[in-house]
């Protein structure tokens, strides 16, 4: 796959007012694949050990926050299924 057909659309509308982001604001992507991508904040070094019984996080993984706003935009362009 390519790295222009690797992303199909950013999911949810901009957030109110002008950006002030360039190129370092959270966002969630639909890959070409049907999976997600999400750009936000690594905060893998202080979440890792306190992460909730049955959840993990492997090597290659990262655990990265994005506000709730973003989340919440997003909602009405997540597939059902």
């Amino acid at each position: 796959m390519t790295i222009s057909s690797m992303f199909l659309r950013r999911l949810g509308n901009d957030a109110p007012g002008p950006s002030l982001c360039a190129r370092s604001c959270p966002d969630i992507l639909e890959l070409a694949d049907g999976d997600f991508a999400i750009i936000g904040a690594d905060i893998t070094t202080e979440a890792a050990d306190r992460l909730p019984l049955g959840s993990g996080c492997g090597p290659e993984e990262r655990i990265v926050r994005i506000p709730r706003a973003l989340l919440v935009r997003a909602r009405q362009d997540i597939p059902a299924a």
